[in-house]
């Protein structure tokens, strides 16, 4: 078991929800941060109410759609820390819409931010945990990278890609001490049904029922850092709605029909 104390975390989509209550949590443990996501001014706020010292929290803005830039990303933190330890690649867009009525764009906006920003940035750290002979990726995917529902067709793809590459990255570095915790929300109470990309790439601008009774992202995050400071492999995290994965493994046609048949937003 490792603990986060004196760990540099690296927190991607930090400036809201579960990144946000990730900085800090992982603030109180005793990590130094890096702080990522587009919005910097929302990204100050968090740094601010992390009440750290600068010199152990480095604010490093970075669009998960714009993959060329993870290398001189990963300078930057390098060069302010020397090292990094831990990074949680929490960043990402879900989306509500119809496959029918989907533009092929907002397929590719979300297969480039969820899968392959993720992918970009990982790529980019990955030397370093190689030279160190040690690091850990945390992966925020979805409990819909264990199974699917209508109207997250590209989200559900993005995801379920990530859990296919992640444990290759795991399994092909096991020797370098590398760690992987893949880790499956279900409904947590943020903002991303209100960001959900539309059938034309539009926010929602709405919250859902599930989403808005969910668990807190306080909560949410208190597990994930435990999951990676016990080294899990896989954790799922959430209410009644984690029962679904094992219904689709043992019983995959009765997980069809209620999900088909639920009230879907």
């Amino acid at each position: 078991m490792i603990t986060f104390k004196d760990k540099v975390v690296w927190i991607t989509g930090a400036s809201s929800g579960i990144g946000e209550a990730l900085a800090y949590q992982s603030a109180k443990a005793g990590a130094r941060l890096v702080l990522s996501a587009r919005r910097e001014n929302e990204l100050e706020r968090v740094k601010s109410n992390c009440q750290m010292p600068d010199e152990d929290i480095l604010i490093v803005p970075l669009d998960l759609a714009d993959h060329d830039q993870m290398e001189q990303k990963v300078d930057r933190v390098m060069a302010h820390f020397g090292k990094i330890d831990i990074l949680i690649n929490n960043g990402g867009v879900s989306q509500r819409s119809l496959i029918v009525d989907t533009a092929f764009s907002v397929y590719k906006k979300l297969v480039d931010v969820d899968y392959l920003g993720t992918v970009a940035l990982s790529k980019a750290v990955l030397p370093v945990f190689v030279k160190q002979k040690s690091g850990h990726f945390g992966v925020i995917t979805s409990l819909m990278a264990k199974f699917a529902s209508p109207l997250r067709s590209g989200y559900c793809g993005a995801k379920h890609a990530l859990h296919g590459f992640f444990d290759a990255l795991r399994m092909e570095h096991h020797d370098d001490n590398i760690k992987v915790t893949l880790i499956c929300p279900g409904y947590v109470h943020t903002n991303i049904s209100r960001n959900a990309m539309t059938a034309d790439g539009t926010a929602q601008n709405t919250m859902d029922a599930a989403t808005g009774s969910g668990m807190s992202p306080e909560d949410c995050a208190l597990k994930i850092i435990s999951a990676i400071e016990k080294e899990k492999m896989e954790v799922l995290i959430g209410g009644k709605e984690t029962f679904a994965v094992y219904i689709k493994r043992f019983f995959p046609k009765l997980l069809h029909s209620i999900v088909r048949k639920a009230a879907v937003t």
